[in-house]
């Protein structure tokens, strides 16, 4: 499997966050309605959007997970990069904190708009796999986002308080189990937008 996993990562990017984020969504909504599913929530067209978005998800990790050591060894620290996918200690806790503060400050709030997108088109499309061909009325659901619940909770206090350190213990571990990690937190995810869906 490791093997498998080496040579076909975005394939097992797609996978794992297709089932283990799903999963999270499917949790989120037990929480906040008292069921796994119902009609309209769309388990397949999610699962399907989730393994998208686990591929773009991967290539971010893999973008900062090495553009951030290199940039800090250009900002004067030695050897970052080595110390990034070395053994544990001080220096690499403070790597792999920079990764993580990196790629959820400018990744992720795009990355969760998006998603808030998706997740509306998915809705207003009844749950149907017609949702993955139909065209996105972007314009129409930015405009009717609520703005304050995803600056307020998702950005402010998410990001902070819950994805930087978990991404932190992420760029901790080995290459070839960050994903299947960054995956298990989708469970995570999913019972935190049910948490920011009942704040109105």
């Amino acid at each position: 499997m490791k093997s498998f996993n080496a040579a076909h990562g975005m394939v097992m990017s797609f996978l794992k966050f297709g089932v283990l984020a799903t999963l999270g969504e499917m949790l989120g909504l037990r929480i906040s309605a008292g069921v796994y599913n119902r009609k309209g929530f769309g388990v397949l067209s999610r699962a399907v959007v989730w393994g998208i978005l686990g591929m773009g998800i991967n290539m971010a990790m893999i973008v900062f997970s090495k553009g951030v050591p290199q940039f800090m060894e250009y900002m004067g620290m030695a050897d970052a990069s080595a110390i990034i996918n070395g053994d544990c200690c001080l220096d690499k806790l403070w790597i792999a904190l920079a990764v993580s503060v990196a790629m959820n400050t400018i990744f992720a709030p795009v990355f969760m708009t998006f998603h808030k997108i998706t997740d509306t088109h998915i809705l207003d499309c009844g749950g149907s796999l017609r949702s993955l061909i139909t065209p996105i009325p972007m314009a129409r659901i930015i405009t009717h986002l609520n703005w304050d619940t995803q600056w307020n909770f998702v950005f402010k206090k998410t990001i902070p308080f819950f994805w930087y350190p978990a991404h932190t213990i992420t760029f901790l571990l080995p290459d070839e189990v960050r994903v299947l990690f960054a995956a298990i937190l989708g469970v995570a995810l999913g019972v935190l937008l049910a948490i920011a869906a009942r704040m109105k």
